[in-house]
């Protein structure tokens, strides 16, 4: 079975404000799919409502996968159903070792309907399981007894994201600029990393504004968005022109939803 996460006329307000107006997209199992546009353009908005965060509003529309509506689940829900998200800020959990936040996690994930605290991935075959992990994604095991995030640089941030991507293994994984804030060095490392754990064993959305996390995962569709909509599809080369040119030839292409990209901006 080839799974599906299809959106369809997708609308979503935050507090009230109109963010998204009308979002189309459908991606496939093994495909990749990258999210560029302005800042403020409503990236992030959609997979934060893909995910089911109550800030987000859907007045519209629906995000069905596999046919199951995902609008109906909460978000543990979803994610027990093979939705991902690697956060743009991820948050720490002082007191939660990252072992521990993993076994459960994969756990869930993988027997979605066991009671919390019941039928855990035996230690050692989690052990064996993690090992090999954090050595194909060249971790220290040391990390693994670190607390979830709690006094991690941006970049340890972003990698234990990758590391939870790769023992999760969802079916649709939601990429939420994974190279904000890094490095050049950092952003190489976890472009290697997301095409190590096998990107082809789901369905990637990479919300980004750079092609330097593409280099590895080269997209099979690029989408632009500009003022809540997805103004533009192509391929990997127009991830290319966008990183060397910008936005320019889009905004001057798309006024109606440049107009509506500035009022959400407030500019």
């Amino acid at each position: 079975m080839t799974h599906v996460l299809k959106i369809e006329n997708l609308q979503v307000a935050v507090e009230g404000k109109p963010i998204l107006r009308g979002v189309d997209l459908e991606i496939k199992h093994g495909e990749t799919h990258a999210l560029m546009g302005p800042n403020g353009s409503g990236k992030s908005t959609l997979g934060q409502a893909i995910m089911g965060h109550p800030k987000y509003e859907v007045t519209g529309g629906t995000i069905t996968l596999d046919g199951e509506d995902l609008l109906e689940m909460e978000p543990d829900e979803r994610a027990r159903a093979g939705m991902f998200m690697a956060f743009q800020r991820p948050v720490a959990i002082p007191g939660v070792k990252m072992a521990d936040f993993l076994r459960h996690s994969t756990t869930n994930v993988r027997n979605p309907e066991r009671k919390e605290g019941e039928d855990l991935i035996p230690m050692k075959d989690f052990r064996r399981e993690l090992k090999d992990k954090m050595q194909q994604l060249q971790m220290d095991m040391e990390f693994a007894r670190r607390y979830v995030n709690d006094g991690f640089s941006g970049g340890e941030m972003k990698r234990a994201e990758i590391l939870q991507l790769a023992m999760l293994q969802p079916k649709f994984a939601i990429l939420d600029e994974t190279d904000s804030g890094l490095d050049a060095d950092a952003v190489r490392l976890a472009s290697e990393s997301i095409a190590d754990i096998g990107r082809e064993k789901m369905g990637l959305l990479i919300i980004t504004h750079h092609d330097k996390l593409l280099v590895h995962n080269p997209p099979e569709f690029t989408h632009v968005m500009l003022g809540g909509r997805l103004v533009e599809t192509g391929g990997s080369e127009l991830a290319e022109e966008l990183h060397a040119n910008g936005y320019e030839r889009i905004r001057a292409a798309y006024p109606e939803a440049e107009a509506e990209n500035l009022a959400m901006a407030g500019e």
